[in-house]
């Protein structure tokens, strides 16, 4: 797999810079930080051999247990937009005069929270506009990830739910560039006071799929949005790509989500991998 894009999530591009402030403080409201292109976590991901049957990593007892929700990230676990990231992130560094370094360690969270960290309070509102209206203008490359279509399009509606620290118009256009099958319920940090790694995100899945987060599972390439899942008392599942598996803290982790599968039972589904 390859490296993911910024978290994608409208209304926050035109926010008042204190509002952005506020929004910052909270974790909440931008794309999220992708990890650049060529890190270690992509070689070491790339590098590394898997274990038989694609699954590294199971704790005791999760091919037993009947889930009734899934709950996916999208940058890096579902969708690979990883080259329109890079060129809509190293043109606004650059506008910006930051080091390419810039974006480190930030994949998998709201980009409004980078934009604060290394912009000027006064110009984060200007900053985060034009970081947007760049994403949002940027979709060439995007494609859906190995086995991301077939795994979400097994589980019937009201069973699964996209949970990206996007805003709700570059989770749309990602969407709809990708070709995957669009859940009804989509979660986007514009739907949350804090994004991930606090637990709102899949609280809020969950609740709109109507389940228990304890009877759900989290999809997840990125340690932020691992740990969000753990935090809501979701089961995880850590998809290797834009992180070496070493670096995922999850109940199974797997190569692809082509080496995963939903098997429907009463009640719900069961894993198979």
């Amino acid at each position: 797999m390859t490296q993911q894009n910024p978290a994608d999530h409208p209304e926050a591009a035109t926010a008042s810079a204190t509002g952005a402030r506020e929004q910052a403080a909270a974790a909440g409201a931008a794309s999220a930080i992708p990890a650049s292109a060529g890190s270690p976590a992509t070689a070491d991901a790339a590098a590394g051999g898997a274990a038989a049957g694609g699954a590294r990593a199971a704790s005791p007892g999760i091919r037993s247990r009947v889930f009734r929700g899934a709950l996916f990230d999208m940058d890096g676990t579902l969708i690979d937009s990883t080259p329109a990231v890079d060129r809509s992130w190293t043109t606004w560094g650059q506008e910006w005069g930051l080091d390419p370094a810039f974006r480190e360690g930030m994949h998998g969270k709201p980009a409004i929270g980078l934009v604060s960290a290394v912009i000027a309070p006064e110009r984060v509102d200007e900053a985060f506009a034009r970081i947007l209206q760049l994403e949002l203008a940027d979709v060439d490359g995007i494609t859906p990830l190995g086995g991301a279509a077939e795994l979400l399009g097994s589980l019937p509606d009201g069973r699964r739910a996209i949970v990206t620290s996007c805003t709700r118009d570059l989770a749309r256009v990602r969407i709809e560039a990708s070709g995957i099958p669009a859940p009804a319920t989509v979660v986007t940090i514009d739907d949350t006071e804090r994004g991930k790694p606090n637990p709102d995100p899949f609280l809020e899945g969950a609740r709109r799929l109507g389940f228990d987060p304890r009877d759900c599972i989290v999809v997840e390439d990125a340690p932020a949005g691992l740990a969000a899942g753990r935090a809501a008392g979701c089961t995880t599942i850590g998809v290797v790509g834009t992180h070496s598996a070493a670096e995922l803290d999850a109940d199974l982790v797997v190569d692809s989500l082509a080496d995963l599968r939903f098997v429907p039972v009463d009640g719900g589904f069961r894993l198979d991998f």
